[in-house]
């Protein structure tokens, strides 16, 4: 057998990594809006403790992400071919 990269997984890896980090941008953007909500007291139908438990939640989530989108660019994707 031999290796040989292909244009189309490396087409994946690359929308894989695209999809990672754009995930990540919103992501962070929903952190500062929770992180502002909690400030003013804007919870909406929950309370602040509920509100403080969808932003750690989000943390983590965050935090996932960025280990998919680290580990998807350590990984080469190729298909083997006889």
């Amino acid at each position: 057998m031999r290796l040989i990269p292909t244009l189309m997984s490396s087409a994946i890896h690359s929308q894989a990594i695209d999809k990672a980090f754009a995930k990540i941008t919103i992501l962070g953007l929903d952190i500062e809006r929770l992180k502002k909500d909690l400030k003013h007291g804007n919870t909406g139908g929950i309370t602040t403790e509920e509100l403080a438990l969808v932003l750690d939640g989000t943390k983590k989530e965050l935090k996932i992400w960025q280990y998919i989108a680290e580990s998807i660019e350590k990984t080469t994707k190729t298909i083997y071919y006889e």
